[in-house]
Protein backbone atom coordinates (compact mmCIF):
# COMPACT_ATOMS: atom_id res chain seq x y z
CA UNK A 1 0.00 0.00 0.00
CA UNK A 2 2.87 2.36 0.53
CA UNK A 3 3.62 2.36 -2.99
CA UNK A 4 0.72 3.89 -3.62
CA UNK A 5 0.91 7.24 -1.93
CA UNK A 6 4.89 7.07 -3.41
CA UNK A 7 3.38 6.66 -6.73
CA UNK A 8 0.60 9.82 -6.56
CA UNK A 9 3.25 11.99 -5.28
CA UNK A 10 6.00 11.26 -8.12
CA UNK A 11 4.18 13.77 -10.51
CA UNK A 12 3.63 16.14 -8.07
CA UNK A 13 7.46 16.28 -7.19
CA UNK A 14 8.10 17.10 -10.88
CA UNK A 15 5.89 19.60 -11.28
CA UNK A 16 7.05 21.42 -7.93
CA UNK A 17 9.87 22.07 -9.19
CA UNK A 18 10.82 25.90 -9.75
CA UNK A 19 9.13 27.04 -13.27
CA UNK A 20 10.79 30.47 -14.62
CA UNK A 21 9.21 32.60 -17.26
CA UNK A 22 10.31 35.85 -18.96
CA UNK A 23 12.52 37.12 -22.55
CA UNK A 24 14.57 36.64 -24.77
CA UNK A 25 16.94 39.24 -26.61
CA UNK A 26 20.33 39.20 -28.82
CA UNK A 27 21.85 39.31 -32.12
CA UNK A 28 22.56 36.94 -34.98
CA UNK A 29 25.82 35.73 -35.78
CA UNK A 30 25.14 34.64 -39.15
CA UNK A 31 22.79 36.18 -42.01
CA UNK A 32 19.26 34.19 -42.37
CA UNK A 33 19.90 35.02 -45.65
CA UNK A 34 23.00 35.15 -48.15
CA UNK A 35 22.92 36.57 -51.95
CA UNK A 36 24.18 37.73 -54.46
CA UNK A 37 23.75 39.58 -57.52
CA UNK A 38 25.06 38.18 -61.31
CA UNK A 39 24.96 42.49 -62.68
CA UNK A 40 22.81 41.37 -65.57
CA UNK A 41 19.05 40.87 -65.40
CA UNK A 42 18.70 38.60 -61.62
CA UNK A 43 20.02 39.19 -58.49
CA UNK A 44 19.18 39.99 -54.65
CA UNK A 45 20.02 41.99 -51.78
CA UNK A 46 19.36 41.56 -48.38
CA UNK A 47 18.81 43.70 -45.34
CA UNK A 48 19.83 41.90 -42.29
CA UNK A 49 17.74 42.65 -38.96
CA UNK A 50 20.54 42.96 -36.41
CA UNK A 51 17.72 41.80 -33.62
CA UNK A 52 16.22 38.54 -32.27
CA UNK A 53 13.58 38.67 -29.13
CA UNK A 54 11.07 36.58 -28.06
CA UNK A 55 9.93 35.00 -24.64
CA UNK A 56 11.46 31.76 -22.66
CA UNK A 57 10.15 28.94 -20.40
CA UNK A 58 12.15 26.94 -18.50
CA UNK A 59 11.17 23.77 -16.16
CA UNK A 60 13.47 23.32 -13.56
CA UNK A 61 14.51 19.62 -13.21
CA UNK A 62 16.64 17.99 -9.89
CA UNK A 63 20.08 17.27 -10.44
CA UNK A 64 20.92 20.55 -12.09
CA UNK A 65 18.63 19.80 -15.51
CA UNK A 66 16.14 21.78 -16.95
CA UNK A 67 13.62 21.75 -19.50
CA UNK A 68 13.46 24.99 -21.83
CA UNK A 69 11.83 26.09 -24.32
CA UNK A 70 11.91 29.50 -26.69
CA UNK A 71 9.69 31.17 -29.14
CA UNK A 72 12.46 33.86 -31.33
CA UNK A 73 11.49 36.32 -33.74
CA UNK A 74 12.77 38.21 -36.50
CA UNK A 75 11.89 40.28 -39.75
CA UNK A 76 12.78 38.83 -42.88
CA UNK A 77 13.44 41.13 -46.12
CA UNK A 78 15.30 40.64 -48.78
CA UNK A 79 15.03 43.08 -52.38
CA UNK A 80 15.46 41.37 -55.89
CA UNK A 81 15.18 41.52 -59.61
CA UNK A 82 13.46 38.77 -62.41
CA UNK A 83 14.08 38.75 -65.84
CA UNK A 84 10.94 39.30 -67.78
CA UNK A 85 11.11 38.74 -71.93
CA UNK A 86 8.83 40.58 -73.67
CA UNK A 87 6.51 38.25 -76.03
CA UNK A 88 7.67 38.07 -79.33
CA UNK A 89 10.36 40.42 -79.33
CA UNK A 90 13.40 38.61 -77.21
CA UNK A 91 13.82 42.10 -75.54
CA UNK A 92 14.79 41.46 -71.60
CA UNK A 93 13.79 43.76 -68.91
CA UNK A 94 14.30 43.63 -65.38
CA UNK A 95 11.32 43.84 -63.15
CA UNK A 96 12.41 45.02 -59.22
CA UNK A 97 10.48 42.58 -56.03
CA UNK A 98 10.45 42.77 -52.40
CA UNK A 99 10.07 40.33 -50.44
CA UNK A 100 9.13 40.83 -46.27
CA UNK A 101 7.79 38.22 -44.02
CA UNK A 102 8.28 36.80 -40.05
CA UNK A 103 10.87 34.39 -38.86
CA UNK A 104 9.73 31.97 -35.56
CA UNK A 105 11.36 30.11 -34.30
CA UNK A 106 10.59 27.35 -31.66
CA UNK A 107 13.91 25.45 -29.69
CA UNK A 108 13.27 22.82 -26.81
CA UNK A 109 15.96 22.04 -25.24
CA UNK A 110 17.15 19.87 -22.30
CA UNK A 111 20.07 21.64 -20.37
CA UNK A 112 22.27 21.16 -17.75
CA UNK A 113 23.79 23.64 -15.24
CA UNK A 114 26.70 23.04 -13.25
CA UNK A 115 27.09 23.07 -9.86
CA UNK A 116 28.86 26.25 -8.99
CA UNK A 117 27.42 29.71 -6.79
CA UNK A 118 26.36 33.09 -8.26
CA UNK A 119 27.17 32.20 -11.40
CA UNK A 120 26.38 28.76 -12.84
CA UNK A 121 27.84 27.65 -16.45
CA UNK A 122 25.47 25.29 -18.30
CA UNK A 123 24.81 23.61 -21.45
CA UNK A 124 21.82 22.79 -23.71
CA UNK A 125 21.18 20.89 -26.20
CA UNK A 126 17.75 19.90 -28.03
CA UNK A 127 15.56 20.22 -31.68
CA UNK A 128 14.33 23.20 -32.56
CA UNK A 129 11.33 24.35 -35.30
CA UNK A 130 11.61 27.36 -37.81
CA UNK A 131 8.50 28.59 -39.83
CA UNK A 132 7.81 31.81 -42.31
CA UNK A 133 4.99 33.52 -41.76
CA UNK A 134 3.03 36.07 -43.50
CA UNK A 135 5.47 36.23 -46.42
CA UNK A 136 4.72 38.86 -49.12
CA UNK A 137 6.16 39.58 -52.44
CA UNK A 138 5.62 42.68 -54.27
CA UNK A 139 6.92 42.77 -58.53
CA UNK A 140 6.98 46.28 -59.51
CA UNK A 141 5.89 46.54 -63.08
CA UNK A 142 7.47 48.85 -65.75
CA UNK A 143 6.26 51.00 -67.92
CA UNK A 144 4.17 50.84 -70.82
CA UNK A 145 5.67 52.07 -74.07
CA UNK A 146 3.25 53.36 -76.63
CA UNK A 147 3.71 52.09 -80.25
CA UNK A 148 6.24 49.45 -78.60
CA UNK A 149 6.86 46.18 -76.69
CA UNK A 150 4.50 46.09 -73.72
CA UNK A 151 6.09 45.72 -70.67
CA UNK A 152 3.86 44.48 -67.38
CA UNK A 153 2.91 48.16 -65.44
CA UNK A 154 1.81 48.68 -62.04
CA UNK A 155 2.49 45.83 -58.72
CA UNK A 156 1.53 42.38 -58.37
CA UNK A 157 1.26 40.99 -54.77
CA UNK A 158 2.16 37.35 -53.63
CA UNK A 159 1.87 35.27 -51.02
CA UNK A 160 4.06 32.57 -52.12
CA UNK A 161 7.02 34.02 -54.14
CA UNK A 162 9.28 31.75 -56.08
CA UNK A 163 12.10 31.63 -54.05
CA UNK A 164 10.46 29.84 -51.01
CA UNK A 165 11.21 26.31 -50.87
CA UNK A 166 9.29 24.77 -47.79
CA UNK A 167 7.53 27.74 -44.81
CA UNK A 168 8.94 25.09 -42.01
CA UNK A 169 12.17 23.12 -41.23
CA UNK A 170 13.80 21.27 -38.15
CA UNK A 171 17.14 21.65 -36.83
CA UNK A 172 19.11 20.39 -34.14
CA UNK A 173 20.85 22.75 -31.36
CA UNK A 174 23.94 23.37 -29.16
CA UNK A 175 24.56 25.77 -27.02
CA UNK A 176 26.29 27.33 -23.91
CA UNK A 177 26.41 29.76 -21.43
CA UNK A 178 26.29 30.93 -17.95
CA UNK A 179 23.00 31.53 -14.96
CA UNK A 180 23.71 34.92 -13.38
CA UNK A 181 21.09 35.18 -10.30
CA UNK A 182 20.65 38.38 -9.21
CA UNK A 183 18.37 38.51 -6.18
CA UNK A 184 14.68 36.87 -8.16
CA UNK A 185 16.70 37.86 -11.78
CA UNK A 186 18.41 35.01 -13.65
CA UNK A 187 20.61 36.71 -16.61
CA UNK A 188 21.75 34.02 -18.94
CA UNK A 189 24.09 35.15 -21.99
CA UNK A 190 24.47 32.60 -24.00
CA UNK A 191 26.12 31.11 -27.32
CA UNK A 192 23.97 29.08 -29.86
CA UNK A 193 24.41 27.09 -32.73
CA UNK A 194 21.93 25.39 -34.96
CA UNK A 195 22.15 23.07 -38.21
CA UNK A 196 19.24 23.20 -40.41
CA UNK A 197 17.68 20.35 -41.98
CA UNK A 198 17.30 22.18 -45.43
CA UNK A 199 16.92 25.58 -46.51
CA UNK A 200 13.95 27.23 -46.75
CA UNK A 201 14.61 30.30 -49.11
CA UNK A 202 16.56 29.54 -52.81
CA UNK A 203 16.24 30.51 -56.12
CA UNK A 204 16.95 28.71 -59.97
CA UNK A 205 20.41 30.39 -60.08
CA UNK A 206 22.16 30.27 -56.59
CA UNK A 207 21.95 33.70 -56.24
CA UNK A 208 19.70 33.44 -52.84
CA UNK A 209 19.10 30.76 -50.43
CA UNK A 210 18.49 30.19 -46.75
CA UNK A 211 21.82 29.72 -44.41
CA UNK A 212 21.41 26.27 -42.89
CA UNK A 213 24.46 27.06 -39.94
CA UNK A 214 23.35 29.61 -37.46
CA UNK A 215 24.80 31.00 -34.72
CA UNK A 216 23.24 33.97 -32.26
CA UNK A 217 24.05 35.54 -28.84
CA UNK A 218 20.98 35.92 -26.80
CA UNK A 219 20.49 37.20 -23.40
CA UNK A 220 17.58 35.48 -21.12
CA UNK A 221 15.94 37.61 -18.53
CA UNK A 222 14.12 34.83 -16.24
CA UNK A 223 11.85 35.41 -13.21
Amino acid sequence: MRSVPLLLLGPIAVFAQPFSAGIKAGVPLTDFLNATENGVYSGYTVSTQRYIVGGVAELRLPLGFGVEFDALYRHLHYDGSIAYTVPFTGLVYALPTRTTGNNWEFPLLLKYRFHVPVVRPYLDAGAAWDTLAGLKQTIMGGPINPGGPVVPAGTTTTSSPSELKENTTMGFVLGGGVDIHAAFLHISPEIRFTRWNSAQIGDTFGLLRSNRNQAEFIVGFTF
